[in-house]
């Protein structure tokens, strides 16, 4: 880690759950610096903010110079596979987080990779769901590139950051329901300012788990 906190590095970060882990991490004293890699500005200044504007996230050999000496990778970056051809989703899903965290774990060995893959993921990448199988299975190469740690993140319903930008308007409609849901179903539901703070709490302290799943996102959350 760094002389006076952890350094990370953000993908995403210009989708909500993205945005949200930068915010925190921004705010929060034990991280150093985070150097988001974006395809477009997030258009944020900010003393600890270091941003990379790079167009092709299939081939990031270009900054490779740049993406030494962190600590840890918060792999926010993902889409739906919903009106999405299987070959698309798959070559966004795996083939990139694959190329991107291959470099990653070449250049940063002593690296925590955090990958959001979502509640639901197929581990045994068998199962019925075809967006699930492809998760599992890029949860699961993650697991086997050479990373101090590699965690898969599994979050059901996220409560965005009041606020922030980008989150989906879908989520004003329902928010109401999350005090109950989360008091009912604690496994499916956290806010977001959990998810990076838990992430934050690994970094710096580890887990015995492989898969943390919401649960487990809010207890972490709690220790920081």
């Amino acid at each position: 880690m760094g002389t006076t906190g952890i350094r990370v590095i953000i993908t995403g970060s210009t989708g909500m759950v993205g945005e949200g882990v930068l915010f925190v991490c921004l705010n929060d004293p034990s991280v150093e610096k985070v150097l988001a890699v974006n395809r477009k500005s997030i258009g944020l200044v900010h003393p600890k903010l270091e941003e990379i504007i790079h167009p092709d996230f299939y081939d990031i050999s270009p900054i490779e110079h740049s993406l030494a000496g962190y600590d840890a990778c918060f792999f926010c970056l993902g889409v739906s596979s919903v009106g999405r051809k299987a070959d698309e989703y798959y070559k966004i899903t795996y083939t990139l987080t694959m190329h991107i965290a291959g470099i990653l774990a070449k250049l940063n060995p002593q690296m925590t990779f955090i990958y959001v893959s979502g509640q639901g993921t197929d581990g045994s990448e068998k199962g019925p769901s075809r967006w699930a199988r492809v998760k599992g299975k890029t949860e699961n190469g993650l697991r086997k590139l050479p990373f101090k740690k590699v965690y898969g993140y599994r979050p059901g319903f996220i409560k965005p950051i009041e606020g922030l930008k980008n989150g989906h308007k879908f989520y004003n409609y329902i928010n109401w329901a999350f005090p109950a849901g989360k008091k009912l179903y604690p496994q499916g539901f956290n806010t977001l300012e959990e998810v990076g703070l838990s992430m934050i709490r690994i970094v710096k302290h580890g887990s015995p788990d492989f898969i943390i799943d919401g649960k487990e996102i809010t207890r972490l959350a709690k220790l920081n």
